[in-house]
């Protein structure tokens, strides 16, 4: 009868036993260690589950959707680690339960397991060599080099390869007729003479077996623990609650979501590779932040410090870094985890602002400007409308029942010279199309975005009380933001109120369709598109402005290098439009300017008032003032109906 025997040539089982059970416990030392330090990031802030959670679970740990996005070969890498590694773990459960509850792998079912196994392992055996090929050989970027990298592939590696040829042993020694179905450890059975194979086996055995038994050990002390905790990060950060929000009762304290995802942290690199700080050659990495505050957070946090014992000491980030971080998103977007590091940089400027320590000193001007005028930019209040000054537009506070929408200019578009541009242009837009609007003029107040993005919890409360107040005594219920910031900030940041927020390319993308706003004048121009981060990855506003440059007749539509998820930041979010002069090998706009002139394109569109800033101060440095033209949306869109000069 076909089977297999357990515990073959092997005297004295129960030290086996006695081993398992030390690794167990060593393994549940580590795990309770990381259930302390959970629970006491816990906050009083209730984090809800939810089945939406659950199935993004599931899909990303047994597709592993995230994992091939972007990178195909680290997807298929993993995933033959990842199966090969999930199959052999069950397979073990198998012989377990066979041994000790039922003997069913007989006869045929056994020879289906033998076969299952060897093609996990092979699975397993070629992921290792080719996660170790990309480190090592092809020296992927991203990768990191320690030790533990190292340890973790050649551990698992050796298990491995000890337990092929521990089966070729058995098989040398044995020579049973149904050998080849166990193909691997068929061919590893002619390296041993069959006289021999009996006396090695069970040296090789038990080898094996306290190399497979360490394995379980070491997880919670090394990087392996992603296994676990990998699942849970994606979880609780995909649960009802996760997101954070404006509403949170202690924004400086990392909470468990957060505590998980850097435990769960691999150090893949997607982040570093994604983020456009790390990409300027700027001393930013979202992983180095993350490290860093991890090893902080379990030294205040474990009662036994930081149990990662080959990653002592080596993740050190001095906190003035964090101020670089544009908060663009684009760390979470390529994230396996779907960890949102900017939202843990937002933690730690909330504690930043709070001691009064390590904050740019411009930054501490501009707050003080926000608390004292209401802007981050003027020394005064008066100037707000002056660019609407003979517009004919109606103001709101003097005619309440002047229009059905209110149109909300933002500081920099009511402040900067250039960006004023976008408000005229929208302005004339709205007019020509019949749409009923009106403004807040001098008595519209910030929406704190700037004090929002930096950690000025305080003051950011302050706007919202003002903005909230001002549109309520008003009746204001439907708002149209010029800036993506001002827009994000309204949907997600403001508690839930009765007025609907929108950006301005979602209402001309409606007034298109609706036949309302029409192009008389083709744009004979080829033009590419630049997404806002705050508009897109934040908002996921891809397709709106796309359908509006489109609809316009003439226009050669190209698309960047670089776009809509995938789209880089300008630079100017996150606070830094306001900080000193950054250290950096060469500008985030400087790199986003380049590559939209690769496209051979003659215009380059935007629709955010930061951005236009951004991006026409880099085509000035980069000296293509004759070749590349940067606009708003707003002025392409009137230059087409007609009211503006062809470019």
């Amino acid at each position: 009868m076909v089977h297999r025997t357990m515990f073959w040539q092997i005297a004295e089982p129960w030290i086996f036993y006695l081993l398992a059970a030390i690794a167990l416990g060593i393994f549940g030392f580590g795990l309770s260690v990381y259930i302390i330090v959970w629970k006491r990031s816990d906050s009083k802030a209730s984090l809800k589950t939810s089945s939406a959670g659950l199935r993004t679970a599931l899909v990303d740990v047994l597709i592993g959707k995230r994992i091939f996005r972007g990178d195909l070969a680290a997807g298929i890498m993993h995933g033959l680690i990842f199966y090969g590694f999930s199959l052999l773990f069950l397979g073990t459960g198998a012989l377990a339960v066979h041994h000790y509850i039922h003997g069913y792998l007989r006869g045929s079912t056994y020879l289906v397991f033998s076969f299952a196994m060897e093609v996990a392992g092979l699975m397993l055996l070629v992921g290792l060599v080719w996660a170790a090929v990309r480190r090592y050989v092809q020296r992927v970027d991203r990768l990191e080099n320690r030790l533990e990298d190292a340890m973790v592939l050649l551990w698992i590696g050796v298990v491995v390869l000890s337990g092929f040829l521990l089966e070729g042993l058995r098989l040398a020694a044995q020579k049973p007729e149904w050998m080849h179905w166990s193909f691997l450890g068929a061919m590893a059975s002619s390296l041993f003479p069959a006289s021999a194979a009996s006396g090695i086996y069970p040296y090789l055995w038990w080898g094996h077996a306290l190399l497979s038994l360490g394995l379980i050990a070491i997880i919670p002390f090394t990087k392996l623990f992603h296994m676990l905790g990998a699942p849970a990060s994606i979880y609780l950060q995909n649960s009802e609650g996760s997101s954070l929000s404006s509403q949170d009762a202690d924004l400086q304290a990392f909470d468990v979501k957060d505590v998980v995802f850097f435990d769960a942290c691999m150090r893949c690199g997607r982040c570093v590779e994604a983020c456009p700080s790390a990409g300027a050659g700027e001393p930013f990495a979202p992983r180095d932040f993350v490290q860093a505050v991890r090893k902080a957070m379990w030294l205040e946090r474990s009662p036994v410090g930081d149990i990662r014992v080959l990653d002592r000491d080596k993740s050190d980030m001095p906190e003035e870094k964090m101020w670089y971080c544009t908060t663009c998103r684009a760390c979470l977007e390529v994230c396996p985890i779907y960890g949102p590091t900017f939202e843990q940089v937002l933690r730690k400027r909330v504690e930043a602002i709070e001691e009064g320590t390590k904050v740019p000193q411009l930054l501490i001007q501009t707050l003080e400007r926000l608390y004292k005028y209401n802007n981050p930019w003027e020394s005064s209040k008066k100037k707000r409308a002056a660019w609407a000054k003979d517009l004919d537009i109606v103001n709101i506070t003097k005619s309440p029942d002047a229009g059905e929408i209110c149109y909300f200019v933002g500081c920099t578009t009511s402040f900067d010279t250039r960006a004023q541009e976008i408000a005229r242009s929208l302005t004339r837009i709205l007019q020509i199309s019949g749409v009923r609007f009106g403004i807040l003029g001098k008595k519209e107040p910030c929406c704190g975005d700037i004090a929002r993005r930096v950690g000025e919890v305080g003051l950011f409360q302050e706007q919202v009380d003002q903005c909230s107040e001002l549109f309520e005594k008003y009746q204001v219920s439907d708002v149209v933001t010029s800036s993506p910031h001002c827009f994000h900030t309204f949907s997600n940041d403001y508690p839930e109120s009765q007025f609907r927020a929108r950006h301005y390319s979602m209402l001309l993308d409606e007034l298109v369709s609706a036949g309302r706003l029409k192009f008389q004048r083709p744009v004979s121009a080829k033009v590419t598109y630049h997404d806002p981060c705050y508009l897109g990855r934040h908002n996921r506003v891809f397709d709106e402005p796309r359908r509006v440059i489109k609809a316009i007749p003439g226009i050669t539509f190209r698309e960047m290098a670089h776009c809509g998820p995938d789209s880089l930041c300008c630079g100017g979010g996150g606070g830094r439009m306001w900080q000193e002069e950054l250290d950096a090998e060469v500008k985030m706009s400087e790199v986003r300017i380049r590559e939209a002139y690769d496209t051979g394109a003659e215009i380059v569109i935007t629709a955010c008032p930061l951005c236009l800033i951004m991006l026409e101060d880099a085509r000035k440095v980069q000296g293509l003032e004759d070749e590349l033209k940067v606009m708003d949306l707003n002025e392409l869109v009137l230059m087409a109906i007609g009211d503006e000069e062809e470019v």
